[in-house]
């Protein structure tokens, strides 16, 4: 998989925007579980936006690492506890004009 160009992450970036936060990253970190319900749903969505709770214990950029690595995703952005991650479909993608 080629990495993304920051044109690429600013588009998916503003596709994100209007998105719900769709999974917490709790006390019990990136575990198998999310990891499975993560990568379900980069499936279905190809972009999705995550969150990492105060008591999680690590930061939002190690979960977003933890669940690019888990899923074969990759990271379009961090801010704050909050972290964007795209993995595009393999036939007709819904962001394929973007990229």
């Amino acid at each position: 998989k080629t990495m993304l160009t920051s044109k690429q992450r600013a588009a998916l970036r503003g596709a994100a925007n209007n998105m719900e936060t769709i999974f917490q990253v709790g006390k019990g970190g990136v575990g198998q579980e999310l990891a499975h319900q993560v990568k379900n749903a980069l499936d279905a969505r190809e972009l999705i936006k995550l969150r990492v709770l105060d008591a999680s214990g690590i930061t939002a950029r190690e979960a977003a690492e933890e669940l690019a690595a888990a899923t074969g995703a990759q990271v379009v952005q961090v801010i704050g506890s909050r972290f964007i991650l795209f993995l595009q479909k393999p036939k007709e993608s819904r962001y394929a004009d973007l990229l």
